[in-house]
This record gives structure tokens, sequence and C-alpha cells, in this order.
């Protein structure tokens, strides 16, 4: 049964009887800025057809672009595989065996390898990536029996791989789409990228095979199959024909809700370099793709569709092999029939046999009991790491704290520098709105900081003659209309600006949005939370208070946010954090974050600026106290506890 698709709304918490809920301003703004994005960054793709010339020189550099995408960079270690075959089966002009190898230690990846009862010399290889089928303990390499009989009794070796979350051993590929892992942002971990890695090493086990001819090697799967297989084939040459079925669309389609919603996160890598979506598809080129759908795939929608098939006709033809390229549609829904399977073994015919003729199905495919076809047909290996890979998959940095301030200015420089190519590549080049004029009257008003999206503010000048001013930043669901409590006591006399970033305040969204806006936002290459930092900066660009000194308070999330505008912008010169999150698992969500630092060194990055971190456990930002000893600012550093209520 096609899982692919699981109910959105149920996801989104609609129930049958519910009240609907009444929209909010942040709702219209944030779906036209992300319909706006995705319409700016799929209009790139211009940039690839200036010359064939020059997407030779950018080719190697866009590999690299997607595997860190994935959480792929630097490539993992090809560790042993330890392959194992647990038992054979053998069918009319075929055998079956039943494998697992493991792609790295303990990641065990199940598998069945279809091939020719008997088979003389090297034949040729078809991956076959399996989508989401939900065939239990028995993993959903079971329900694509008809591609590797039909392969192995056409000549062919097939190995059928199963994925992650739908394997023999059951993991996860629903953090975000189910599983509130928000986390999954901050690490860089999508399963994607170990759907990829699992393919890689298939293919290296493919090698290993007396039968295989390991040039030609074919790649083709549906649904989630057809997702692994543009990874795939962007990341490993060794492919040499590819036919994603129903796998992939473009940025347009992509965001609309009906349709992100409809994926799990192993449908997407995080877009953090701002591609349009088809180049991913470019790193095929000029290898033989062909490009598949249902013309009436709800979750692929042919509009999509015919908008990648053009850019690939265009692509093709700059490289010089049009021929190259083609596209096949069928009518029906979001399912695997006949017609896409027999245009994928034609394709698969044509380039790697050299054979044109016409491709036909049997009637009936015979079918083995799925339990049959366990590679672990007893229990499972309790060493297994399939159910953590989340954790383990992406290396989190390990920042060295400098142990002199000449160090440690090198190191905010390398670090700043990273996040700003990464983390924070989204952001506009700058500020260039209008300025606020903050003076001796209180004000209050809206800043387009990123439009449409917009930036709440309430201006309260100092009770005494102080040139100190407070910016104070709110968290999602905080009131906007007065200085919170927390604050009073930090702001004293001293002049505040209460800031609502964007989904705070006048720009609130409904309950139910926030999942798909947090979403969509990964795909265009940011967090709602990295365009909360660049609202706290747009600010302070439009601010005008002559002699103004400004400090920066936030608690929660928000004071964390806070710091990371005050990285950026020295003009903040003190910085107060009550209750923060010490480590970007717990928030604010930046993409891939934690391959670069974690909060602890973000905050440390600071020094020698005064900076106050009130947490339960202050023992939990030591090593932020460590960078200011390495600044020789020890006394800038105040933590102590506070208890939560």
């Amino acid at each position: 049964m096609e899982r692919i698709a699981c109910v959105a709304l149920i996801i989104l918490g609609a129930t049958m009887g519910e009240a609907a809920e009444m929209p909010k301003p942040g709702d219209k703004l944030f779906g036209d800025y992300i319909r706006q994005e995705a319409l700016r960054l799929d209009g790139a793709y211009a940039d690839d057809l200036k010359s064939a010339q020059d997407w030779a020189r950018r080719r190697e550099e866009c590999r690299r672009q997607v595997l860190w995408m994935l959480g792929l960079w630097p490539m993992p270690e090809r560790t042993p595989l330890n392959a194992t075959v647990t038992g054979t089966l053998e069918g009319e002009g075929f055998a079956v065996e039943k494998l697992h190898f493991q792609s790295r230690p303990q990641l065990y990846v199940t598998a069945n390898l279809y091939r020719p009862k008997k088979a003389e010399g090297r034949l040729p290889a078809v991956l076959y990536l399996c989508g989401h089928a939900g065939k239990g303990r028995d993993g959903n390499k079971t329900a694509y029996q008809p591609h590797g009989i039909w392969f192995a009794t056409h000549g062919y070796v097939c190995l059928v791989l199963d994925s992650l979350q739908l394997g023999e051993i059951a993991a996860i590929h629903h953090g975000t789409y189910r599983e509130n892992r928000w986390w999954w942002h901050s690490r860089g971990y999508t399963p994607a990228g170990v759907e990829c890695w699992n393919c890689i090493r298939a293919l290296d086990y493919l090698e290993t095979r007396p039968e295989v001819d390991a040039a030609r090697i074919a790649v083709t799967g549906r649904s989630g199959g057809g997702a692994y297989t543009t990874w795939l084939t962007a990341a490993d040459d060794r492919v040499k024909v590819a036919i994603p079925v129903s796998g992939i669309s473009d940025l347009e389609d992509y965001v609309k809700p009906p349709v992100v919603n409809g994926h799990c996160d192993c449908m997407f890598l995080y877009n953090t370099y701002q591609w349009p979506w088809t180049r991913v598809l470019n790193l095929a080129a000029p290898r033989p793709l062909l490009f598949t759908n249902s013309d009436a795939d709800a979750i692929f929608p042919m509009t999509g569709n015919l908008r990648t098939i053009e850019r690939l006709r265009k692509f093709y033809a700059l490289l010089g092999k049009p021929e190259h390229v083609d596209a096949f549609v069928t009518p029906g829904p979001h399912k695997d029939v006949s017609p896409l399977r027999i245009a994928a073994f034609s394709w698969i015919n044509r380039f790697l046999k050299g054979d044109a003729s016409p491709v036909v199905e049997p009637d009936k495919y015979p079918t083995i009991e799925s339990k049959e076809l366990r590679a672990f047909p007893g229990d499972l290996p309790n060493d297994e790491v399939n159910t953590k890979i989340d954790q383990l998959f992406v290396p989190k940095a390990e920042v060295a704290v400098p142990d002199t301030a000449a160090k440690l200015a090198a190191l905010r420089r390398k670090l700043l520098e990273e996040l700003r190519e990464t983390t924070f590549r989204a952001w506009p080049k700058g500020y260039a709105g209008k300025p606020v004029e903050l003076g001796d009257q209180p004000a209050s008003g809206t800043l387009p900081t990123e439009p449409p999206i917009e930036t709440g503010y309430r201006y309260a000048p100092a009770k005494q003659a102080s040139k100190v001013c407070w910016l104070i930043i709110l968290n999602e669901g905080d009131k906007d209309d007065a200085l919170p409590d927390w604050a009073a006591g930090i702001v004293g006399e001293d002049a505040s600006v209460v800031l609502s970033p964007r989904g705070v305040g006048p720009t609130e969204t409904t309950i139910k949005q926030p999942y798909y806006f947090r979403r969509a936002m990964a795909l265009l290459g940011r967090t709602i939370d990295s365009g909360r930092v660049w609202d706290i900066l747009a600010f302070l660009a439009a601010a005008k208070r002559p002699g103004a000194t400004w400090k920066i308070a936030g608690k929660g999330q928000a004071g964390i946010l806070g710091a990371y505008a005050a990285l950026f912008d020295d003009k903040l010169s003190e910085i107060v954090c009550l209750d923060p999150p010490s480590t970007h698992d717990a928030g604010p969500y930046l993409l891939s974050v934690m391959r670069v630092l974690d909060t602890p060194d973000a905050l440390g990055l600071l020094a020698p600026r005064p900076l106050t971190v009130r947490a339960p456990t202050p023992a939990a930002f030591s090593k932020t106290s460590s960078f200011y000893r390495a600044a020789g600012a020890q006394e800038a550093f105040h933590s102590d506890r506070v208890e939560k209520p």
C-alpha cells in the first residue's frame, strides 16, 4: 500500500468535527513569501543554460554542493560491507538471493538480488529503489517483485533495495513530517542522505559480484525510489542510465501545501545553496535519463513535470545529447503500473543492451510470499544503528576552545564565514528599506525586513537621560502589547524596543500553519528562525536613534536568536539570554548549524562583549566561559541559575 501521502490533515491536527481556525495575517505573508522565493530560485535555472563550457567548469562544485545538502560532504568512509547472503530462492528462469550489507558499521541494508538462474559472462545490472510500500517486517522490497523478476528473466542482475523506514529494520523517515524532530534541520540530517549513501554502497556491492558488468549499471525506482534515483545519479557517475519514476518535481509545485505536506522527509535535501530543484537532474547529464510520471499524480503534479522536462530538454541539447533525455507520462494516479514499468524496461534495454525492440510484460508475474524474502529470517541484529541513525549520520562540529585572544578572533572570522556561506546563505545582501526614527516619543509599527515579510516593533523612550536602548526579542505566543515582565528588570530606566520577528505578534500564524511553513522554508535554504535573526539585523540597520548604545535580550530561543544577531552586528554591546536552550537540538532551528558549531560555541564567540546567561543548568555553558577566559574577559561573562516555573 502506498504510504508516501500519509494523510496530511491528520498531521496538521485537523480532525473530524474540529472547528475551523480563522486565518491570521502571518498566514498570507508567509504563503506569499514562500511562493515568491520558490519562483525566484526556479528562475535561476536560466544560469545553467549559459553554455556547455560554463556547466563543465561548475559541474564538480555542483556535485559537492548536492552532496553537502544531503549531509554527505565530506564523503563518509567506505567501511567494509560485510555482505551476507542468507538464502536463495528459485523461480522459473530466475533466482533470488536474500542478503544484507552494512553501508557503515551496523547500518544494515536489506535487499533481494534477482539474477538469471543460469548466467553466462558479465551481465548488465539494475539497482531498483523502492517506494513507500508498507510491507512491515518483510520490507518494502517485497512489494516490487515484478521489477526484479522481469530484469532477471531478460538477462539482467537486479538488486532491489529496502529503504530505511520501510525496510526490515523499521527506522524513521518522518522526522519533521510526523515526529516533530525539527532538530534534524539544525543537524543537517535528512533521510535522503542515508538513502543516497545506501545506494552508493549498493553500487559498491554490485561491483563485487562476478556476474555483473560494472560498466553497465542502471538505476530506477518509483515515488521515494524515484527521488533516491535522482540523488544517486547526481552523486555517482557509475550510474550509466537513470529513470526516476514519479519521484521529483520543481520548487514551484513542491512548496504548495498539498504537495510538500504529502511528502515525507526522505524526498528532500536541504536547499542550502538555493538551487532551482531541476539542477539536481542536471548532474545526470549527458547520461541517458527518462523522466516518467502519471498524469493525475497529486504529489507530483503535471505542471511541475512539464516544466522540468522542458528544462532538461534544453539542457541536454546544450550538451549535444538531446537524444539522451525523454519523458513518458501514463494516465492515472500515483501508482506502480505496467506502462511505467515498460517505459523503464525499454529505456534500459536501449542504452545498456542497444536493444530497441518492443517490451512486453507477462499477464501475471509469479509471487513469492513476502516473509520468504526476508534477509533476516530470524531475529534482527541487536547492534543495529538504523533506528538512531538520525543522531549519528551527519557529524556534529567539534569546536576546540582557542587559548589566546588572537586565535579566538581568527576562529570567530572562520566560523562566521562558514555560517554565512551555509546556515545564513539565504539572507539578503543587505537591508535597503525605510528607516525607523526613534526619538523622545513612544512609537510602534511594522517594518518590511524581507518583503512581504514584516517585523513588528514597539518603542518606549528612556525614563531618564539614558543613551542605552534595549532590544527585547519575543517568541511565538508572546504578547506584543507591552514590555514583558521578565524584561522589566533588565531594561530599568533605559529605552527599549520590543521586537516581534516573523511569525510573532502582528505576523502570527494559525496553529496549523507552522508545520507547512517550517518544511517549505527548508526547501528554500532557510528556516523561520534564520529569518528571525535577519529580522533583528534588519531592524538594527533601520533604527535611527543618534548616540544610542544598543543592547539585546531574549528569553528561551529568542535569547539565542539575539546572540546570533550580535555575532553579525557588533553594534550590540551587551547580550542577555534568559533560560536559553543549551543546544540547537532544542532550538532555535537553523539549517545545518551544528555542522559548524553549537550554542555554547556561538555564545563564546561573543567574547569579550558582556554576556549574561541565566539558565537552569549553568554548567551547560561552561564551554562558553572557556571562550571568555581565552579572550581575557572572564569578568564580562555572567552565568547564574534561573529556576523554571
